[in-house]
């Protein structure tokens, strides 16, 4: 398997090469490296499985000067013309999804998923690295997950964007749940705590503990339905299996964090069907080559996520200057300026 080094000497010596072919007086060819080598190893894995195969992935792991706005890496309805545009001319009834995504909202990944679903009865999903929050429900949403040692699976506990006195930030609705109850129980058996209490019960609003409440039970009832439905089919105790599983993943105060990684192990006790991706080695070398490519695509580039099948066709996020591309199926992107690969090696990525 080619490391992340590997993979990335590969991008610089064909960006090379295509510089090179430039004639004087001709314009840059319309060709990047990054595009090229990303999706050369996307169709080996459809190649060795025989399934049509889709990439669902968002720079969100690697450091950004200035950082990335959550909303561009996060899964938002748009998310959805990209999966309608991708999985245009597939043929089920089986697909592999390959995820790499922190989340986002729980009422686009239901649009995704029933959008996915009315196309295959038979979905995988690969975590190359990690699928947090609502990437979890997505992958709660396979008839199996596969994952390898370094791949994680996080909490499914709803996040809310709170405006504080020292600007936004997301808290989970557990956490607000459970601070209003202590601020219920503190101020009815001591009053002169009210004025402490108010400025922080002030910046809640009135309606946001039911929506904590009703955001809690929707994340639950999504997976709950899909994992009954899809990956414990036929199984007599389908149902209960469905509710035990999300009630667990839900569970704030049994995690801690919502951003807390749940290894392979943990997954598998939670009672989810997981496939090991060491089991096929080669199909393991395939999914991390794409991973490997795809996060380099990220650091050479201004995109910042990337919907794409295995014949080359993808619906791309730009953050600089905000835009969504569409480009063809092939193994050439539209036509763009070619980027450069970033610089020599620092160390090495996942095994």
């Amino acid at each position: 398997m080619p490391t992340w080094g590997e993979i990335l000497q590969e991008l610089q010596q064909l960006h090379k090469q295509i510089a090179q072919s430039v004639q004087p007086g001709q314009a840059p060819p319309a060709v990047s490296a990054f595009d090229v080598v990303r999706r050369k190893y996307l169709a080996q894995v459809a190649q060795r499985t025989r399934r049509p195969v889709v990439l669902y992935a968002a720079k969100w792991t690697q450091p950004t000067p200035g950082g990335i706005a959550p909303d561009l890496v996060s899964i938002s309805p748009e998310d959805l013309q990209g999966f309608m545009e991708v999985l245009h001319g597939l043929a089920g009834p089986a697909i592999d999804l390959i995820v790499h995504s922190p989340g986002g909202s729980a009422e686009a990944t239901e649009a995704i998923v029933k959008y996915v679903r009315s196309r295959f009865s038979d979905v995988r999903v690969f975590v190359p690295h990690a699928a947090m929050s609502a990437a979890t429900m997505l992958a709660c949403s396979a008839n199996v997950i596969v994952m390898g040692k370094h791949s994680f699976l996080g909490p499914i506990d709803p996040q809310f964007i709170v405006q504080t006195e020292l600007g936004y930030a997301a808290v989970p609705a557990h956490a607000i749940l459970e601070q209003f109850e202590l601020a219920k129980q503190e101020c009815l058996k001591q009053p002169a705590l009210l004025p402490a209490w108010l400025p922080i019960l002030r910046q809640y609003g009135p309606a946001l503990i039911v929506q904590c409440k009703l955001a809690r039970e929707l994340s639950e009832s999504f997976v709950a339905e899909w994992l009954s439905e899809y990956m414990f089919s036929g199984h007599a105790d389908a149902k209960r299996k469905g509710l035990e599983i999300a009630k667990k993943l839900a569970d704030h105060g049994n995690f801690k964090s919502h951003t807390r990684f749940i290894h392979r192990d943990r997954v598998k006790e939670l009672g989810l069907l997981v496939e090991d991706l060491e089991v096929d080695q080669d199909l393991q070398d395939d999914v991390l080559s794409v991973f490997h490519a795809v996060t380099h695509t990220f650091n050479g580039t201004g995109s910042v996520k990337i919907i794409e099948n295995h014949l080359g066709k993808a619906f791309l996020r730009i953050a600089q200057p905000q835009m969504v591309t569409m480009q063809p199926a092939g193994p050439f992107p539209a036509p763009q300026a070619p980027a450069a690969p970033p610089g020599p090696p620092q160390g090495q990525g996942a095994p």
